[in-house]
């Protein structure tokens, strides 16, 4: 439509040129005519421009609002990716990075999939309908006038594999630069307290003087597109200037289809200036779309069948397991047997680095073993479904994490629950109640991202209380109680033993006061079991619990 609209422009200049010639000889009829004929004139360019327009806006809308679409089908394909790997995933690639990848990376996508694909699709057709109409007019000027063109398009594509190489190392370096700053809030507190703001200035400045020189060598190659353009544009116009005046003094050629022709190259200048943009743009989306590929083809360790969803109860035995760390190569697990019956207490103590947690990693199957087998209700793990067996295990990790919100939203996470007094119940049996009862907003209180705001004993607390909400089956407390005082270590254990009836608890500890009601007792070294059995009969056999429990309980 737009272009066809052009044609009333020639037209209209060859109806002024005509009544320019002929003024002498006709007068004011011919200005008569002229007025009647360009308001007509006006009037269809108008119209047709107005209609190209409402066409341009249902353009943008089917392809610019299509790929919004895909860009929120795209992160939600990803986020639930991240969701299903596994924790040795997160070991190895930074937080930063992971960031990065849904948020940079898929909007670069996005790019390609709107702007990307319109503007191509808008210069093939301009260039095949103009070239058309120009061919209408005169073969050998339209020749002339397009023939820069397809020069121009094998220097784009030179240029393009250099953007792409470049586009490649500006993400990467993105990449970096997040990670690194992800880190330093993250560890903001450990900064200060070390003075080291200093030394971390100087590392992220070194990042970022990498990062801007990886920008502005893509920029560099980038910025050739426009003075290309302008140079083969300008070309083209000259073409037309002359070889159109020509043609116009021999009179095979009128004024009128010389405008003609300017116009249409004019319509084309914007979408051949957009390719080197648009070039940039599918190399960078190319780039992106690369390093998301990676993340969405990447396997979870823990692989899941499809299974009818079953109910456990809790009875849990480790057969001759052995875990090697992938990372790191160490052998968290060696041989490690015991069982657990249903409503049992299981205590696991051993030195730091002697496999304690791993066990907890690989009864929540957040870990599968290196060999071995691993059967709960006397069923093998792999048999099980994942939620299924998470569903019935409260488990309270080492490090407590609380996220960014309501201290009752971060106690009734994971439940159905959403009532205060719900959360306070459980707070009480963590003993940690009369400690949000003295904040100012109570059980409203926001504790800040990763619990910044609550000292650690208070986090370990809130986690219990987490853990305790659901009634679970199987408790799972590693090292819960490390940041509290024998006092209130005492008080809460007090308070859990009602909870703790009658379900399958591992407690895992440094601590023999943690572990002396235990039915019974693991002791680990070197991810080995050196000991296992109930409290009185270890302290009998005089072994290396014996030693332990008089360190810590007769002093």
């Amino acid at each position: 439509m737009q272009v066809f609209s052009v044609t009333y422009i020639r037209e209209a200049i060859n109806a002024v040129e005509e009544l320019l010639r002929n003024f002498k000889q006709n007068g004011n009829d011919n200005i008569d005519l002229l007025k009647q004929g360009l308001m007509y004139a006006s009037l269809a360019f108008f119209g047709f421009k107005v209609l190209g327009g409402i066409l341009t806006v249902g353009t943008r809308q089917m392809i610019i609002v299509a790929s919004r679409y895909i860009e929120f089908d795209l992160k939600n394909v990803i986020y639930d990716k991240y969701q299903k790997l596994s924790l040795s995933f997160y070991k190895k690639h930074k937080t930063g990075d992971l960031m990065n990848r849904i948020t940079e990376d898929v909007g670069l996508v996005r790019m390609y999939l709107g702007p990307g694909i319109m503007y191509p699709i808008d210069l093939l057709s301009r260039v095949i309908i103009i070239a058309y109409f120009m061919l209408q007019i005169d073969k050998e000027l339209t020749l002339y006038t397009l023939a820069p063109l397809p020069i121009l398009s094998v220097l784009i594509y030179n240029v393009a594999k250099n953007i792409n190489k470049k586009s490649k190392r500006v993400q990467e370096q993105q990449s970096t630069i997040s990670s690194s700053v992800q880190d330093t809030f993250s560890g903001i507190r450990v900064i200060k307290s070390f003075n080291s703001e200093g030394f971390i200035k100087s590392k992220y400045q070194v990042e970022a003087d990498e990062y801007q020189t990886r920008a502005l060598n893509l920029a560099q190659i980038q910025a050739a597109f426009g003075p290309l353009m302008v140079v083969v544009v300008g070309i083209s116009n000259l073409m037309i200037l002359y070889l159109g005046g020509l043609k116009y003094i021999e009179g095979t050629m009128d004024i009128g289809s010389i405008a003609q022709f300017f116009l249409y190259l004019n319509m084309l200048i914007w979408p051949f200036t957009s390719l080197g943009w648009i070039t940039m743009v599918v190399q960078r989306a190319e780039a992106s779309m690369f390093r998301i590929n990676e993340f969405l083809n990447a396997e979870s360790d823990i692989q899941e069948k499809e299974f009818e969803y079953q109910q456990i109860n809790g009875s849990i035995e480790f057969r001759n397991v052995s875990y090697v760390y992938d990372n790191t190569g160490i052998k968290a697990l060696d041989n490690v047997s015991f069982k657990i019956n249903k409503g049992e207490t299981l205590a696991i103590l051993g030195k730091t680095g002697s496999g304690k947690s791993t066990i907890a990693l690989l009864v929540t199957r957040s870990l599968e073993p290196t060999s071995g087998e691993i059967l709960i209700d006397g069923k093998n793990i792999n048999d099980l479904s994942i939620q299924a067996v998470r569903d019935v295990i409260g488990y309270v990790p080492q490090e407590a994490f609380l996220f960014s919100d309501s201290l009752t939203n971060n106690i009734l996470f994971g439940s159905d629950a959403s009532e205060e007094m719900i959360a306070e119940e459980f707070a009480r049996k963590a003993v940690v109640h009369n400690n949000i009862d003295n904040f100012k907003e109570r059980y409203d209180t926001v504790v800040g991202e990763r619990g910044v705001t609550l000292s650690g004993g208070q986090k370990q607390r809130v986690s219990i209380a987490r853990a305790l909400v659901n009634d679970p089956n199987i408790l799972i407390f590693d090292d819960s109680l490390s940041a509290v005082d024998t006092e209130t270590e005492e008080q809460i254990l007090n308070n859990l033993s009602s909870e703790i009836d009658g379900k399958t608890t591992i407690i895992i500890t440094h601590r023999v006061s943690s572990a002396k009601r235990a039915d019974q007792i693991l002791i680990l070294k070197d991810g080995k079991v050196i000991e296992n059995d109930s409290n009185e009969n270890l302290i009998n056999k005089r072994g290396y619990y014996y030693e332990l429990y008089n360190k810590q309980l007769l002093d």
